[in-house]
């Protein structure tokens, strides 16, 4: 069965962090999640005050957060003592688990920074895990080409390949797909929820009835449900993919807490207004 566009939309912009200026997918007015994904950030401008304000040190629970950079560097520590720098091409997917404390920080002063930012469920029997993370640098995730569209898929598999990111309680599927004139189809776990994020060029899903619709830059595209993904493709697209595992477990957040509960939202609260986040 096809998949197909259920839901479209345009990206809203916002601020988050210091005041870096972003492009939202969600969570907008409208649209809260796509469960297990819990926010889609698309970051990108050459004008350095639009980014320089950065993302200064702020907690984490219940959830991973996942970087993708596309272009420019930026700079990241943690309350765990981890730290390192993040390039073009290179990912860091972090489980925040039961608490972290972690900022990104622009390392250039002039230029073009862009990514994705990315938020991944957990669910309730994951979330009070201790916190972890993988980062992988450009030449260590799984790139391929097939039938003239270049693929860097960083979680998942796709036509035989597997990505480097390991591990991951919702069996995600993310990938970078630059697509070329022609079709390429793709074969998807069939009852996981997924989105597409157009942000190069224009391209086409194909549908069960060979009806094509159609989808210029930026746009998110909300898919169906199905074991197959048909994109057809004039001239030239980029597209991010994404799919997981359903949670189908209650979400209640608050800013970067996503919890089950409000009492569980309330227990994390009190423990930092009284100086036990994040847990030891």
């Amino acid at each position: 069965m096809r998949r197909e566009i259920q839901h479209s939309q345009a990206p809203l912009a916002a601020q988050d962090g210091a005041g870096v200026k972003i492009n939202r997918l969600f969570p907008v007015s409208g649209l809260d999640n796509i469960d297990p994904f819990l926010l889609f950030d698309h970051f990108g401008s050459d004008k350095p005050g639009d980014y320089l304000a950065g993302f200064p040190m702020h907690p984490h629970r219940g959830i991973e957060t996942v970087t993708y950079m596309l272009e420019g560097t930026m700079e990241h520590k943690d309350s765990t003592g981890r730290q390192g720098i993040l390039t073009s091409g290179d990912v860091q997917w972090m489980s925040a688990g039961r608490g972290i404390m972690h900022e990104e920080m622009p390392k250039q002063k002039e230029g073009r920074m862009a990514g994705f930012q990315l938020w991944v469920n957990l669910a309730a029997r994951d979330k009070m895990n201790p916190p972890d993370y993988q980062e992988y640098r450009a030449e260590e995730i799984t790139k391929f080409s097939h039938e003239g569209n270049q693929i860097s898929l960083i979680t998942g598999e796709l036509l035989g390949h597997r990505g480097v990111v390991e591990n991951v309680s919702t069996v995600p599927l993310y990938a970078d797909i630059t697509l070329t004139a022609g079709r390429l189809v793709l074969n998807l776990p069939e009852h996981h929820h997924a989105f597409v994020y157009v942000f190069e060029g224009e391209t086409q899903v194909v549908g069960a009835s060979n009806e094509a619709q159609s989808a210029a830059s930026p746009r998110l595209l909300i898919l169906s449900e199905g074991d197959e993904l048909v994109f057809e493709t004039a001239d030239h697209a980029r597209v991010m993919l994404a799919a997981a595992q359903k949670i189908e477990e209650p979400i209640v957040r608050w800013g970067p807490f996503v919890m089950n509960t409000q009492e569980e939202i309330e227990q994390t609260l009190a423990e930092v207004r009284e100086g036990r986040f994040p847990p030891q």
